[in-house]
This record gives structure tokens, sequence and C-alpha cells, in this order.
């Protein structure tokens, strides 16, 4: 009896402990905790800190040998169909969690994909005030062109046509343009008033009538919305418009021989007229924005060529970040190859950080910027040279016919009379390193000394690495990014001996000079043209200061208009026009 009893004491212990299970799996198929309880589980059973006892027969009692067997086999064959089933709701587990860390991967790879900006652009409030007056300049004109058909009616035994309205003067008693958080700029004109004049024909019974009536719209407001977005070209563009108008009062005066007899008709016609004046405002204003503004607005380089080598890119990565201070743009601002346009060099730089408001604009550019630039020209084989005859210095060529003089002898005396040439190659990319004391270019190239024999090949002298390092100074012109070069370090060494590069030494002062005189010019005479930044035409930068920081630089600067808003319209229209033909 007793160990009948220790025996059904296991059994009441292990149907627990199912239970427990049982409970822990209907846990686990809950939505919300299924993959922390899945992973606890996980831990556990790993560190066997659930245990299913197994229970051992101690052999049939007297009297009660059968049931006693009956219920140890029974105990021998629960536990493994427990751990079956324990098994068959891990591998479940197992598998959701699986499934949703595979649908994580994407989201982490975009998230890690994210492309840094090259050239940032902030506008300020400042800087709009100064495009208000042009916008409502723009915006006078644009309302003084609108066009309103002709009315006919008739009141009681009048009969009446209105014809020839047109616009006089608007008087924008108070406008105002301003940024809109979260969508882009906002236009609202307020109790404003418009001046307008038309033609009147009038018949009373047999009496016939014309004259001018002079009325004036008062009360006038327009609120206007320009939502600024990215399009799938990457340009800026005004993507949608909302506008409401509305026009408090009208008057009229009659002029004419019944003038004073029509003044009872006034109340008509003005309600008339002002119902058809103010559906005449909104559609006027989407297509100054959606038309006319997105014109202006395809001046901004996104991608073009900048020399007969490389091109850059200027795209928009994302939409502009609108805050009630400033207008922020992330462009691309890449360079690359013309001849292998996919050749690119990735973007591993910084995001440049634009803290300051107190100018019209801000323009910052990043270590990749510049790099970006220098890397499309090695590309290209811009960075090799062959200096050699009357390019070459003859100071520099007798220094290197003494320095290498024992060598020629042992090749073959022949060649001391002949010309001797430098190639110059760099055997990387330069690399652009911008700090809080400037900028600076780091290059390392492989100088070739060969002498020229008539009619034959080129016989190699010496190999030389040289290692040189430039400042350069940044700075704007209009709207053009110039840089200017100057060689600040330089050191050279043999690629054949330590031996030799001690016989290099005299050759250290000679060479820099060469390449003050010699390169150094020509690279500044690729970088003083310099590139267009991405403003639209007829806006350029003035006063600018540029600040140095670690990984970027930011060129603080006013904006200058050269045309008036209307004239880049029109022009932009213009050159449409002729390369459509």
């Amino acid at each position: 009896m007793k160990k009948l009893a220790k025996g059904h004491a296991c059994y009441t212990a292990q149907k627990q402990t199912r239970r427990r299970g049982d409970h822990l799996v209907a846990a686990l198929h809950n939505k919300r905790q299924r993959q922390h309880l899945g992973t606890q589980v996980g831990d556990m059973w790993k560190t066997d800190q659930i245990r299913i006892p197994v229970l051992k027969s101690h052999g049939p009692s007297r009297g009660t040998g059968r049931v006693a067997e009956r219920i140890g086999q029974e105990d021998l064959e629960r536990p493994a169909r427990m751990q079956e089933e324990r098994l068959a709701e891990m591998a479940v587990v197992m598998a959701s969690c699986m499934v949703s860390i595979l649908f994580l991967f994407p989201l982490i790879a975009a998230m890690s994909a994210e492309e840094p900006p090259g050239c940032k652009i902030r506008i300020t409030n400042r800087g709009l005030e100064m495009l208000k007056y042009e916008t409502q300049k723009f915006v006078v004109e644009e309302l003084s062109n609108i066009t309103m058909p002709e009315m006919k009616g008739k009141e009681g035994h009048f009969q009446y046509t209105i014809k020839e309205v047109k616009i006089n003067e608007l008087n924008l008693t108070y406008a105002d343009l301003a940024f809109q958080p979260g969508l882009g700029l906002l236009f609202n004109v307020q109790n404003s008033s418009i001046a307008l004049s038309f033609r009147r024909h009038i018949l009373y019974w047999l009496f016939y009538d014309t004259g001018a009536i002079n009325a004036s719209a008062e009360g006038v407001n327009i609120h206007t919305v320009l939502h600024m977005t990215r399009d799938e070209l990457g340009r800026l563009k005004i993507s949608n418009i909302t506008c409401d108008a509305s026009i408090a009062k009208m008057k009229m005066k009659f002029t004419g021989t019944l003038g004073r007899v029509y003044d009872f008709l006034a109340t008509f016609l003005t309600t008339g007229m002002r119902f058809l004046l103010n559906q005449q405002i909104c559609p006027v204003m989407n297509h100054a924005g959606l038309v006319l503004i997105n014109s202006l607005l395809e001046t901004i380089p996104v991608r073009t060529e900048v020399d007969e080598y490389v091109g850059i890119d200027y795209s928009l990565l994302s939409d502009p970040v609108v805050t009630s201070r400033s207008l922020d743009m992330d462009f691309r601002g890449m360079f690359f190859e013309l001849g292998n346009e996919s050749n690119t060099l990735v973007n591993y730089a910084i995001n440049p950080i634009v803290r300051e408001y107190d100018r019209m604009v801000y323009l910052a550019l990043s270590e990749y910027f510049f790099d970006s630039g220098l890397y499309s020209y090695y590309k290209a084989g811009i960075f090799q040279m062959n200096i050699a005859n009357e390019h070459m210095p003859k100071d520099l060529e007798m220094l290197f016919r003494t320095t290498y003089f024992g060598t020629i002898m042992m090749i073959n005396p022949a060649l001391v009379e002949y010309p001797i040439s430098l190639q110059l190659e760099l055997n990387s990319a330069p690399k652009t390193t911008v700090k809080t004391s400037g900028v600076t270019v780091a290059i390392t190239a492989i100088v070739t000394v060969m002498v020229l024999p008539p009619g034959k090949a080129p016989v190699q002298l010496s190999s030389m690495t040289i290692v040189a390092k430039f400042n350069a100074k940044v700075s704007m012109k209009g709207k053009r990014l110039g840089v200017h070069a100057d060689l600040r370090r330089f050191k050279i060494y043999s690629n054949q001996s330590a031996l030799e590069s001690l016989a290099l030494i005299p050759l250290q002062v000679p060479l820099k000079t060469m390449l003050q005189i010699s390169i150094v010019p020509i690279i500044n005479n690729w970088t003083k043209r310099g590139v267009a930044i991405p403003l639209a035409d007829g806006m350029d930068f003035i006063e600018e200061v540029v600040e140095y920081h670690n990984g970027y630089l930011i060129i603080g600067a006013n904006l200058h208009f050269s045309k008036g808003l209307r004239e880049m319209i029109e022009r932009k229209i213009q050159a449409d026009a002729e390369n459509a033909i």
C-alpha cells in the first residue's frame, strides 16, 4: 500500500506538471506574448530549467500488482508523449520568431542604407523676406491679367450687357510670405482692394444707353499654401496648391446720361461681379504656382555636366523639411565621370548639421562632396601628365641629369644628350579632410624619370613616390563654388632602394617648386571656373562667410536677385520654346 500511495503521488505530480505545461502552451499562442515567451521557454529548455519527471516502476505490490503495473506503464509512456508535444510547440514558436526576423530584415536594411547628403541648403526667414517683395509684385501682375466672361441678363424692364472687364489697380494692403511647417510656403493677402472698370450696354423700354462703370472690390482676402515636395527626378517642385479667396464687398459707380437712374442696379450687378471675380482668383494663383513657379524651379540643376570630364548630381534625397523658421533641403551632392556614370564613390561621410538662422541662406558641404569630385576626375584620367621638352624647366632637367648621371652611364652613355621627361600619375584618388582649421587635400603619386631617345622607347632611370598635401580655400562667386589649392607639404622617396631615397633629398625643393609652377596652376585653372550650386536662375550669393567644421563646411550668405521673378520665368519659357524648335 505504501508503494501504491507513492506511485499515486508521483502520478499526481505528473498531472500537475502536465497542466502547467498546457497553460504554458496556451500562453505561447497569445499574439502579444508569443515572441517573448517563446524566447524565454527556449532558454529554459536549453538550461534544463523545465524538467519532465520520468516515473520509475517499483514493481507490483501485493494484491495490487496488475493495477500498479498498468499505472507504471502509463507513467512511462506519458513523459515521452509530453516531450514530443513540447518539442512540436517549441518548433512552432521558433518558426514564428524566424518569420518575424525575416520580415524585419528589409526594414533594417532600408534604415542602414539611408544615404547622407553631400550638400544641404537652408533658406531662412530672412531669405524669405527678400523673396516676399518679388512674390508680391509677381502676384499683382498675375491678378492684373484676370479675364472675366461677358455678363448678360434682364431685370424687370432692363436688359443689360457687361463686357471689357479690366483690372486697373491692386492695392495689397497686407501681404505676407511665410513658411508653413510640414507643407511649404504660405502667401497670405488680407484686407486688400481691387479697382476695375468695364463697359455697360443697357436697354430700358426704347432707351438704349452705353457707358463705363468703375467698380472696386474691398476686403479682398487670399490664403494660398504651396505644397513643396520632391518629384520622381529628385527636383524640388510645387505638388499642390490650397487656395481660399473671398471678397467682402463691392462698389460700383455709373457714368453717362442715365448714370443716376441705374444706381439701383448696382446691388444686383455687384453681387454677380463679386461672385465672378472671386471665382477667378484661385485659378490664377494655381496657374502661377503649378505652371509658372514650377518652370522656374526647373532651372535648378539636378543632374548636369560640369565640364567635358565630370557631371554632378544635385537630386533631392527626400522631401524638403519645412519649419516655422526655415526650408531645409538635402541634396545628393555627388560628382560622376561622364564616361562611366555608374562608377561613383560611396558616401560614408557624416551628415552636415546647420544650426544657424542669421543669414538668408546656408550651404553645407561634406567631405564627400569634394571627394566624389576628385574621385571622378581621377577616374577620368585627369591626374596623369607627362612633363617633357619645352614643358620641362631647364634648371630641373639639369638637376636630373646630374643626379642620374651615373645611372645613365651604366645603362648607355649615349643617352646623356637626350631629353629627360617626368611621367606623373596618381596611384589613388585624392582624399579631402575638412577640419575646423580648414580644408586639406592629400595625394600620393608615382613619378617616373625617363630618357627620351628619338625614335626609340623611353628608358626609365628611376621611379619615386610623391606624398603631398594641399591647402584648399573654398569661395563663392555668384552661385558658383570655387576652390584654390596651395601646396603645403611635399615629400619624395625612391621605390627602388632606401639608399636612392637619400640621394633624392636634393630634389625635394626643386620638385616642390616645379609642382607649384607647373601642376598647381593647372589644377587651379580647372577649379577656378567653379561648379554651380542648386539655386534657381537669377539668384546669387553675396556677402558669404565660410565656416569650417569637422567633416563639413558651411557657407552662410545673403541673396541677391539679378533678375525679377517675372523676367526669370519668361526667360525660362522662351528657352523651352527655342529648344522645342
